[in-house]
């Protein structure tokens, strides 16, 4: 965290997995997928948590008080990981077997949607005593962010299936599946703290930008990261045809023979042999993807520092500091 203790709240984040029924399986496969009983293990960074103590922070309130909205985002987060890793057949996570793989779809799938149970559960939990109305906005924000998540991953599976797909389509998808959690991240954030809505939803927009920014460089990690920085094979995302910036960009701008390659690949179904995807990989780079997302990136980052200029929010920059660190890290 920034000022409340990360240990702290990792402490907490346990505690509230452990309120699932321990006399079922159902509590083991949760601990597992966040690698609690594992010290030396890679876990998630936790952004969206620190993200929101921050925000609650930012606007006076004590960190710790803002836990239990941290662990449902996190929760609610970590039951789309879940599912994301069924339904894109990924084996690995942090380096780890995906519970999938590991216990079956069934199992995974049910784990998964405990934990997005609980993340209501945690969040209207919260041990810090607030009035009824406060508690309704707080869980009516959550809920708004997970159905927007859900249409993104939504639109996102489509894309598997369809020969084309717009550069617009394809934003609209990331402001679902990624950047809504971000924007929801931010406003839960503010919404603990006891702001007015209207400052709420301004830290929302920033948050939105923030998500954007971080998609498109997750897809940059997924067109040229390596291994051992994503702890996924590389290309992975090319490999399996998944519709991302560098590929949108690409299919949105004029005939080339480079994007000619970029199109005859993605006019198939299912996934590319090794071979196309390094021919799609390489004719991208050619096309200048990679700077261009680049520079998306920085743009939507601009476009946070912006809203919260207009708004008067984050006065210490701490939220700006994090943004940036976290949306431009390299490949």
């Amino acid at each position: 965290m920034i000022r409340a203790s990360f240990e702290a709240f990792e402490a907490y984040l346990e505690r509230a997995v452990d309120r699932l029924d321990a006399t079922t399986p159902m509590r083991a496969l949760v601990r597992e997928h966040f690698a609690f009983d594992d010290p030396a293990a890679k876990r998630g960074k936790r952004l969206r948590p620190r993200i929101l103590v921050a925000v609650a922070e930012t606007e006076g309130a004590n960190g710790e008080d803002a836990f239990a909205a941290a662990a449902a985002i996190e929760l609610l987060h970590n039951f789309s990981l879940v599912h994301d890793d069924i339904e894109d057949r990924d084996e690995l996570r942090h380096g780890r077997p995906t519970l999938w793989i590991t216990h079956g779809i069934p199992a995974a799938l049910t784990a998964g949607d405990a934990m997005c149970a609980l993340s209501f559960t945690t969040l209207l939990d919260d041990p810090v005593a607030r009035a009824p109305e406060a508690l309704a906005a707080m869980s009516a924000c959550l809920h708004r962010g997970n159905y927007a998540m859900c249409l993104g991953q939504g639109a996102d599976i489509g894309f598997e299936t369809s020969p084309s797909v717009s550069f617009a389509e394809y934003i609209a998808m990331i402001e679902g599946k990624t950047a809504a959690l971000f924007a929801t991240s931010c406003e839960l954030g503010a919404l603990t703290a006891g702001v007015a809505p209207a400052r709420a939803a301004a830290y929302a927009r920033m948050g939105r930008a923030y998500g954007l920014a971080f998609q498109v460089r997750d897809d940059v990690l997924g067109t040229w990261g390596t291994p051992a920085e994503t702890g996924k094979p590389a290309g992975a995302d090319i490999r399996r045809r998944k519709w991302s910036f560098p590929v949108a960009w690409a299919m949105d701008g004029p005939p080339s023979a480079d994007r000619a390659v970029v199109a005859r690949a993605y006019a198939s179904i299912g996934e590319l042999a090794a071979g196309d995807a390094d021919a799609v990989i390489a004719a991208l780079e050619r096309l200048g993807a990679h700077a261009a997302a680049d520079a998306a990136c920085d743009a939507y980052i601009a476009e946070a520092v912006a809203v919260a200029a207009e708004h008067h929010l984050d006065g210490e920059g701490r939220l700006a500091e994090l943004f940036a660190s976290t949306a431009r890290r390299t490949v």
